[in-house]
């Protein structure tokens, strides 16, 4: 079991600003497993301590000290086997293990030589609609417009939760920019009180907001249920991690569709399960982003088409190797700004850039 830190700064036209800070760099952990028939998968830690509490070195030091010592020389399968493990001797960190179980599974499927999305129970679908944030005011805003037209995109989320006023005024910027027909939703990452979120809901009507992600705190189940009834769906993201959190959110009734992770969830196959789990209740999933490079990105990509019910209303947020300069990849996702594509490539159909793979420690 091999890590290689990995850190990139957000290019300067895509930096997201929102009610949790700007996001400008992301300095994560990518994780290389081998089994012993040389097969080798790759996964990615894709975690920021302002969002989740972890990042690449406590990742690191988490896999190198507690969880490699305890699952290298073990059975590849079943790789829910090998999860619990390290659930045992690792409180909380699912990014850290998210990043660990994306290269146990890659390996998986990769002997298996079919790809992940097959491994996993799919594909339901091969091309999953994406979208992107938009965030800042001003010629900040537009520059962001800019550059993600640029790119292909034509779907998109307002950064909001940082005010009533200003964020109400962005949004309708943001309409004005993007023309009428164009799909948008707004993601306050749980930067309003109950009262703003409810003023912020209802000052929007007539600007086309398709949904609103996040609202209130992750904690104020009841606060998102409120919101619900006012009529404009409530996405959940922060509110939901685990399994007991899509559990407490569907007895509270409290969100339209919930974003799921493959860090939050602690890895492909938790992130697939929670959203069967979405599905039986009649709860949308889609995929969301914490700004991962193109591992985490590919490893988002499998799991969307697994899903038997993916959102067919709200697109999914496989997008994460947009923002950076450069991509990790030797060849980047399929992807033109509207729908990322699955490829027929064993495992991720994914490896990283051979300078990449030599840095491998």
């Amino acid at each position: 079991m091999h890590t290689l830190p990995v850190g990139l700064p957000v290019h300067p036209r895509l930096v997201v600003r929102g009610a949790r800070g700007a996001h400008d760099r992301s300095d994560f952990l990518l994780v290389r497993v081998v089994t012993s028939d040389d097969v080798v998968g790759y996964g990615e830690v894709s975690a920021t301590p302002l969002w989740s509490g972890e990042d690449g070195t406590s990742a690191d030091h988490f896999i190198r000290t507690v969880l490699a010592p305890a699952i290298v020389g073990r059975p590849l399968t079943p790789v829910g086997a090998l999860e619990t493990v390290m659930d045992r001797l690792l409180a909380g960190n699912p990014f850290t293990k998210a990043g660990l179980s994306t290269a146990l599974w890659d390996a998986y499927a990769r002997t298996l030589d079919v790809p992940l999305a097959v491994a996993l129970g799919g594909p339901y679908r091969d091309r999953v609609p994406i979208k992107l944030s938009l965030s800042g005011d001003g010629p900040a805003l537009e520059e962001v417009h800019r550059a993600a037209r640029e790119l292909g995109y034509r779907a998109f989320k307002v950064k909001v939760g940082l005010g009533v006023e200003g964020d109400v005024a962005r949004v309708a910027r943001v309409r004005e920019l993007v023309g009428p027909d164009v799909f948008l939703g707004m993601d306050a990452n749980g930067g309003w009180s109950r009262g703003e979120a409810v003023r912020a809901v209802r000052e929007v009507t007539g600007l086309g907001v398709r949904f609103v992600e996040q609202p209130v705190a992750p904690a104020d189940l009841a606060g998102l249920r409120a919101l619900r009834e006012i009529g404009l769906p409530v996405v959940a993201d922060e509110a939901v991690f685990g399994l007991p959190d899509l559990v407490a959110l569907v007895r509270a009734e409290a969100a339209d569709c919930v974003s799921l992770y493959v860090g939050k969830s602690g890895g492909p196959g938790r992130a697939l399960a929670m959203g069967q789990l979405a599905a039986a209740f009649g709860v949308g999933a889609l995929l969301g982003s914490n700004g991962e490079f193109g591992i985490g990105a590919a490893a988002q990509l499998h799991v969307a088409c697994a899903l038997p019910a993916l959102s067919a209303e709200f697109p999914s947020d496989i997008i994460g190797a947009h923002y950076y300069s450069e991509d990790i990849l030797a060849h980047p996702l399929d992807s033109d700004g509207t729908t990322v594509r699955l490829g027929d490539q064993p495992g991720l159909g994914v490896v990283p850039r051979p300078d990449l793979i030599d840095a491998f420690r």
